[in-house]
Parts: C-alpha cells; sequence; structure tokens
C-alpha cells in the first residue's frame, strides 16, 4: 500500500507521541518534530508507510536515546491480555464455531495499537468483536486452506495481541512459525514479547529481521525472506503488516480492525470495520 496525503500528518503525531513517551525534554522533542518535518519531505509517496514509520522510530532512538520508548506500556498491556486469557478460552469452548471465535478474539486483540489515534478499550474491543459482521470475510476460504496447509506463518503485530493470537494458534492445532520484530518498534511484538505471551511453548518464535512497523521485505532478513517465500499459509497481523504485504502475490491472510481512514479507503471498508481477506480472492 502506497502513502497517501493523509498519512503525513499522522506521521508527525506518531513522532510525538512516541517522543513524549520517550523523554520529559522538550528541546529534544521539538528537534525529533523539525528532523522528522524535514525527513517527510523527501520520502517518496509510493513508499508504504511501514517503511516511512521505520525511518521515524529510528529517529525517535537517535535524538532520546531510547530505544524502547513504549516498554513500560507493553508491559503493562501483556499483563491485562494474560489476565483474561482464562474467560477468552471458555468463551471460544462453549461457542458453536470455535475457530471462529477464535479468530475473531485475535482480531478483537488488534484494537492494541499505539501507533494509531485514539484511545481503546480492550474488553469493550472483545464485546463488539464477537457480536460485529465482517465487512470482509474469506473464513470458508479460511477453513479450507487451513485444513490442507501443513503449517503456518503467523506474522505478528502488537505485544499484548500475542496472547490472543496464542488463542487462535491453539485452536487452529497447526505448527506455527511466529514472526515477531527485530527491535522494538511502537508497542509491536519482539521475542521477549512473544515469549511473556506464552508463544514459545505453543510455537517457534522467529524474527523477521526488520525493525519496521510492518513486514517491509526489502529490510527483513534472508532467512526470513526464504521462509516467507516458501510457506503456504500465511497470517498476516495488523494495518502495518497490510500496509507492507497487500501487493504481494503470496497466500496470505489479512487479519485486521481498520484504525485509520487510509486503511479502511484502501480497503473499501469504514474506519472500526473487522477483516479477514485472502489476498488472492
Amino acid at each position: 500500500m502506497r502513502t497517501f496525503l493523509d498519512c503525513y500528518p499522522c506521521f508527525l503525531n506518531q513522532a510525538l507521541r512516541a517522543g513524549r513517551l520517550a523523554t520529559d525534554d522538550e528541546t529534544q522533542i521539538k528537534r525529533l518534530l523539525d528532523e522528522v518535518g524535514g525527513m517527510l519531505k523527501t520520502i517518496p509517496i509510493e513508499s508504504s508507510p511501514a517503511e516511512t514509520g521505520r525511518l521515524i522510530y529510528r529517529k525517535v532512538s537517535e535524538i532520546t536515546a531510547n530505544p524502547d520508548p513504549y516498554r513500560q506500556v507493553k508491559e503493562r498491556n501483556i499483563h491485562k491480555a494474560l489476565g483474561l486469557y482464562p474467560g477468552l478460552k471458555k468463551i471460544v469452548a462453549q461457542s458453536d464455531d470455535p475457530l471462529l471465535t477464535a479468530l475473531r478474539i485475535a482480531i478483537a486483540g488488534n484494537v492494541i495499537d499505539l501507533g494509531a489515534p485514539g484511545e481503546f478499550d480492550i474488553e469493550k474491543e472483545i464485546e463488539d468483536v464477537l457480536e460485529k459482521p465482517f465487512a470482509i470475510s474469506d473464513y470458508k476460504i479460511f477453513k479450507d486452506h487451513l485444513q490442507h496447509a501443513r503449517s503456518v506463518l503467523y506474522l505478528a503485530d502488537n505485544a499484548a495481541e500475542c496472547v490472543f493470537d496464542r488463542i487462535l494458534i491453539e485452536e487452529m492445532k497447526k505448527p506455527v512459525t511466529f514472526v515477531v520484530r527485530e527491535r522494538p518498534v511502537i508497542n509491536d511484538a519482539t521475542r521477549e514479547d512473544a515469549l511473556k505471551a506464552g508463544l514459545g511453548e505453543l510455537s517457534t518464535v522467529v524474527s523477521s529481521g526488520t525493525d519496521a512497523p510492518g513486514t517491509v521485505l526489502e529490510t527483513c532478513c534472508r532467512e526470513f525472506k526464504e521462509l516467507f517465500y516458501r510457506s503456504e499459509f500465511i497470517i498476516s497481523k495488523g494495518q502495518g503488516n497490510y500496509e507492507a504485504l497487500s501487493g504481494q502475490q503470496r497466500p496470505i491472510f489479512f487479519m485486521l480492525k481498520a484504525k485509520c481512514s487510509v486503511v479502511a479507503a484502501d480497503l473499501g471498508v469504514a474506519v472500526g470495520d473487522i477483516i479477514l481477506k485472502d489476498i488472492n480472492a
């Protein structure tokens, strides 16, 4: 997905939010905004928002000397998500279609996005997503592909969201390779976050090699790209991964909530809609 004009003020807002978490020094934050604003003039509109995000969050770390400004927030959100886990497992077990319910719960976890504008209430989000109709639903295709797949490549998004992904992984009952970011960026999942969420016991946790807030293949390591191109079933979580991979011709299922007008328009849905999209459908 390319960058749209509405993305540019969002880039500055992201820099401001991250800068305020990283430091109390107003001089550093002003320098950050100045430098990000200068960067935006040279960024081609053809690049994806995830590629630009990588440059912005690198600049945050460089100027503030804080490589992980969202660390404490991530830890709090993972702790809260783990507290919800037993109740969510009961909901899945008691449902008419446990796989679909687990899938909905995984999408509900996608609301925990500190790079997107707005607040979130995860308990309310779960209630809403369990009842909300899909704006795009390729669930039948998903089930068929899952049945025939020998394994699943699962591209993670946010740290606390991993707990909700865990519920879906347990329900899919297939060998899973769970892919995280190489280094902290926003509140995206790293290896440490995935292990805290319990994914180490259920899957093989690997890094994509990138510190972009999305799977920008040009910045990923060779080992991950080899895995990506030979995978027969790929789950891609969240907006950042959609922005980076929507032009790929691979067996990808995008799972997300549309949290901004740009992504919603690209998908042809409304802000707030939930999506399960087969890239090839």
